[in-house]
């Protein structure tokens, strides 16, 4: 279901593209997964989120060592700990979004692309046409 409502978006969008622009618009695609796995951009802002729960994991063993805590303390720590990691991944992961929204849309701008879709390798949307402008990402998130 998950697929053929996304199907239909595509052929939604490719329709409105035809009668909007007499079939001149332009849809791009970037495998985001891809990006976020080879971009050296992404790469250094997680290996910074990574040091940062590095340090966050080494305080809370320190300010906990040797001490008796009670189940109450114990799960108050927790929470505490397990709220500041997701700050950590919210922030950084902010951070690649915006960077990678802004990549996308100078690309977009370049090669005149109109629409751009996160097209997978595990989840295909287009399956023909369109340009692909992964790598022009990952080499403009450097």
């Amino acid at each position: 279901m998950n697929v053929a409502k996304k199907l239909a978006a595509v052929a939604l969008l490719a329709s409105s593209l035809l009668i909007a622009g007499c079939g001149e618009g332009q849809i791009g695609s970037v495998d985001v997964s891809k990006v976020m796995a080879e971009a050296p951009r992404v790469k250094k802002l997680m290996e910074e989120a990574q040091s940062k729960v590095t340090a966050e994991q080494q305080k809370l063993e320190q300010e906990t060592s040797g001490k008796e805590l009670s189940d109450e303390e114990s799960l108050k720590v927790q929470m505490d700990f397990q709220r500041k990691l997701e700050s950590i991944n919210q922030a950084y992961a902010a951070q690649i979004k915006s960077r990678m929204d802004v990549v996308i849309e100078e690309i977009s701008r370049e090669k005149n692309i109109d629409v751009v879709i996160n097209n997978s390798e595990e989840q295909k949307i287009l399956f023909q046409g369109g340009i692909d402008i992964t790598q022009d990402v990952i080499n403009k998130m450097q």
